[in-house]
């Protein structure tokens, strides 16, 4: 691989793996809301905010950092109040209790709208209208979580992508491979991809803090207590579960507490970091192993998620816990073919679980995710794998990647609707 193109997947790498505070579909919101503030120049009277069915799944029970509350309409509250667009999926870090009570006067005074954009097809959009007198901004991110497709401010557009006026899509393109990934993971010299290491940082202190707190389930800290003594044995296995687990408790509980995203997701920054991290930590494995087994995580991660979308019927942990089960699977010391056992492994066992919206209960689908992650590395370890006789998987690897993604992005759509109208017509 030349260094032009080691360069692009290095920036892709940089593009897709951001720390990011809160679940990403709200603090989006929020982003959509700063930006259109300061296009304003005023504290907006009223806020009118259409998103689609995805994000608004993604957004209904899940909570919003520093503020003890669930839901969308704080997220929108605070974008407008204290929310700053340069600081993109951090946009709500400034938040104080000062602010929290503002916005909760602001929603007391019924300034905000917030409603289903129909007839269109972008599973991630969100539109934000502020109005303040007579003026009124508008923004659109579609796309990726923080992709500005359309700003305005009455009747002066700013940016239209669409017709190519004043700003570009800057947003980095890389086609991949399984095997391409491999070798860029195993074979790029270390100090031009050590700054992976960071993911490891984050995502490990937020765990470690969510130990310390009562969060969401508190999945994390029951498995870390007396079950796993008793239950499931004080072992590399446990500490996986109970690490990844926890930073997911504090994050969907809204915890002010910053993680490494991937493709826009938090969660799927803590499964495709996590699982790699403590495996390589508890097994004494070098700084070199780890950015290698880490690297091959996230990147594993983001191809997949190129085909599959940002958003998606289709749960993120499946995709982030194949990534973080080809990293162990390197770190148990597997090469390519073994490591394409694992992503077989990984596909014909969890293709398939839904994607309910964001919420603390994400705890317990990423524990079932990165335990399949650990069990599917285990089997590839000794060359066992779901062969291409079997249900969706292709002799190919990379074609049993598209089989998934297909499945996810198109297959599910009648699922995903049914999801959605579920959750907005239960009686709680």
């Amino acid at each position: 691989m030349n260094r032009k193109e080691r360069t692009k997947i290095i920036e892709l790498v940089r593009q897709e793996v951001v720390p990011a505070i809160g679940c990403t579909e709200p603090v989006a919101v929020a982003l959509g809301v700063a930006k259109a503030t300061e296009i304003l120049g005023n504290q907006p009277e009223h806020i009118h905010v259409y998103l689609s069915a995805n994000i608004l799944k993604n957004a209904m029970g899940v909570g919003i950092p520093g503020t003890g509350m669930i839901g969308l309409p704080i997220a929108v509250a605070l974008g407008a109040l204290i929310g700053k667009s340069a600081y993109k999926l951090e946009v709500l870090k400034e938040c104080t209790p000062e602010a929290v009570e503002k916005g909760k006067r602001y929603l007391e005074e019924k300034r905000i709208d917030i409603k289903l954009k129909y007839n269109t097809e972008e599973k991630l959009y969100i539109e934000t209208i502020c109005e303040h007198g007579q003026d009124k901004s508008r923004t659109v991110i579609t796309g990726t979580h923080t992709h500005f497709t359309h700003m305005s401010l009455n009747d002066k557009i700013l940016l239209e992508e669409n017709e190519g006026h004043t700003l570009k899509n800057t947003e980095v393109k890389q086609e991949l491979t399984l095997k391409k990934i491999y070798d860029f993971s195993m074979n790029t010299p270390l100090e031009e991809i050590s700054f992976i290491l960071e993911t490891a940082h984050l995502n490990k202190a937020a765990a470690e803090q969510s130990f310390c707190g009562t969060y969401g389930h508190q999945l994390g800290k029951t498995m870390k207590g007396k079950y796993e003594r008793l239950i499931m044995g004080d072992s590399v296995f446990s500490h996986i579960l109970s690490y990844t687990s926890a930073a997911c408790d504090a994050r969907m509980a809204g915890a002010m507490i910053p993680v490494m995203s991937n493709s826009g997701s938090g969660n799927q920054g803590i499964a495709a970091t996590l699982p790699v991290t403590i495996y390589a930590e508890e097994t004494h494995k070098s700084e070199e192993e780890l950015i290698r087994g880490l690297m091959l995580s996230h990147l594993t991660v983001i191809y997949i998620k190129q085909s599959l979308g940002c958003l998606s019927a289709l749960c993120g942990c499946v995709v982030a816990a194949t990534g973080s089960s080809c990293g162990i699977t390197y770190l148990m010391g597997g090469n390519y073919t073994q490591i394409s056992y694992a992503v077989k492994n990984m596909i014909a066992n969890l293709t398939g679980m839904i994607c309910d919206g964001a919420k603390p209960s994400c705890a317990l689908k990423l524990s079932s995710g990165v335990s399949t992650a650990v069990l599917s590395a285990i089997m590839a370890m000794e060359n066992k794998f779901v062969t291409s006789v079997e249900g969706i998987i292709d002799e190919d690897v990379d074609q049993c990647i598209r089989n998934l993604t297909l499945i996810g992005s198109n297959g599910m759509n009648e699922t995903d609707r049914l999801v959605l109208d579920i959750m907005t017509h239960k009686n709680s």
